[in-house]
């Protein structure tokens, strides 16, 4: 498990994973709900494992965003039962909070705490590279946010400098943002990094993109194998 803790906010780097309560889609043969949590599972241990940056979890639920960051009650109900069930897969310490779907890049974000820069990390990306985040976090010394940009002209990741700038704010990107939408937003040149590009799992097409031979991703691994 990761990360050396930075001592102040001045310093501080947030990885947060954020992770819709509701599965959308599975591979044949496969429930939504077991692929829903491989995804997470595997996306969270691969941030756990990032040096010198503090790992937190946000659930993208109906309700406001309220923090979690203590054990769930014996017999969740509702969105506290979403935000239980991503609780069981994280390592003991690691924050996790609910947020809602209106704005949940930047409540996940605003509720990871005083921090230098935070990125934002899809769930559905079991074998993103480390380093990825680490180019993300390098470019937020000069830009206002940092995006990985996926295949499917979505986001993988989300990086934002804090205090938040008001651009960003105002756009409050998500996911599901393109980067055309960043470009007409921002208000100066370089205020937008892109990094090197990567994949979610988002459709069955998506699992050709699946490299066998790297490491990690080993719930997700498990979960395909299965006859």
């Amino acid at each position: 498990m990761a990360s050396g803790r930075s001592t102040s906010s001045a310093d501080r780097r947030v990885v947060v994973l954020v992770v819709p309560a509701t599965p959308s889609w599975a591979p044949p043969g496969r429930t939504p709900s077991a692929w829903h949590q491989a995804l997470a599972e595997d996306t969270y241990e691969l941030l756990a494992d990032l040096a010198q940056v503090d790992v937190a979890v946000a659930v993208v639920t109906a309700a406001e965003a309220v923090s979690s960051a203590t054990s769930a009650p014996s017999t969740p109900s509702g969105d506290d039962a979403s935000v239980a069930a991503i609780r069981e897969l994280t390592w003991p310490g690691t924050p996790v909070y609910a947020v809602s779907g209106d704005s949940p890049v930047l409540q996940a974000i605003e509720l990871a705490g005083p921090a230098a820069a935070v990125v934002a990390v899809s769930h559905d990306v079991p074998d993103l590279p480390g380093l990825l985040i680490g180019k993300l976090f390098r470019a937020l010394g000069s830009a206002d946010i940092a995006v990985t940009p996926a295949t499917d002209g979505s986001l993988a990741a989300i990086g934002v400098n804090l205090p938040v700038a008001p651009w960003v704010q105002e756009l409050a990107p998500t996911f599901d943002t393109t980067l055309p939408e960043l470009e007409a937003a921002k208000p100066r040149r370089h205020a937008v990094a892109v990094g090197p590009g990567w994949h979610r799992l988002r459709s069955n097409a998506d699992l050709a993109q699946l490299d066998p031979g790297l490491e990690g991703w080993d719930a997700t691994r498990s979960l395909l194998r299965r006859p």
